[in-house]
């Protein structure tokens, strides 16, 4: 995690998740690491909801500022580890877009 800032990261509906996705603890672990390595320092809270195995929306609030609410969608498979990871970096832009990094 990034040293002086946080990442809090809260998932709703995690049971959701296939357990082979790593589940909750990988979706959060991939948010940490695409924004500790994006946005190092920064305070950042994760609030995430699972609508199903296929579908997840986030909002996003860095350094008091809040990103519309980001959704990710697979339409032929269940959400997997690597798809988290490509959510968490785009998460991670859009953030440093919003802060003009």
């Amino acid at each position: 995690m990034a040293e002086d800032g946080y990442v809090r990261c809260r998932v709703t509906g995690g049971e959701r998740l296939p357990a082979e996705s790593g589940g909750s603890a990988a979706l959060c672990a991939a948010i940490e690491n695409a924004m500790a390595t994006r946005l190092p320092g920064m305070d950042c809270n994760a609030d995430i909801a699972v609508m199903s195995p296929t579908r997840l929306a986030c909002r996003l609030t860095v350094e008091g500022r809040e990103l519309p609410e980001q959704q990710q969608s697979s339409v032929d498979r269940p959400l997997m580890r690597s798809t988290f990871e490509r959510f968490a970096k785009g998460l991670a832009e859009q953030a440093a877009e919003l802060l003009g990094r």
